[in-house]
């Protein structure tokens, strides 16, 4: 395997990883998983936006401190989690405007 092959496959790891934990916690939320421990709306938001900018800032100590293939890793994780800040963004936007728009 070439050191190409091997950087792209840890990308993808990397951006699989987060990727992942994402859909994991919206899956959670829509069939209320964690109910029995209390969780509600707000927790599946604050652990959504955990992971997301988890990943991004350990994705940027991975690019900058592991050796060769494994800052492709890190590079996948800060796409991810990019990804999930900026789901966050928009959603915070069109909730938002929904609110400012509704008429009563």
């Amino acid at each position: 395997m070439t050191e190409i092959d091997r950087g792209r496959l840890a990308a993808l790891a990397g951006f699989a990883t987060t990727a992942v934990l994402l859909v994991l916690t919206v899956v959670a939320f829509l069939n209320d998983a964690l109910d029995s421990f209390g969780w509600q709306g707000g927790e599946y938001a604050y652990s959504f936006i955990w992971i997301a900018l988890g990943s991004a800032v350990a994705g940027l100590v991975v690019k900058v401190t592991a050796p060769a293939p494994w800052r492709s890793a890190g590079t996948g994780m800060v796409l991810a989690g990019t990804v999930g800040v900026v789901v966050v963004i928009t959603l915070v936007i069109v909730f938002m405007w929904a609110l400012s728009n509704l008429s009563v």
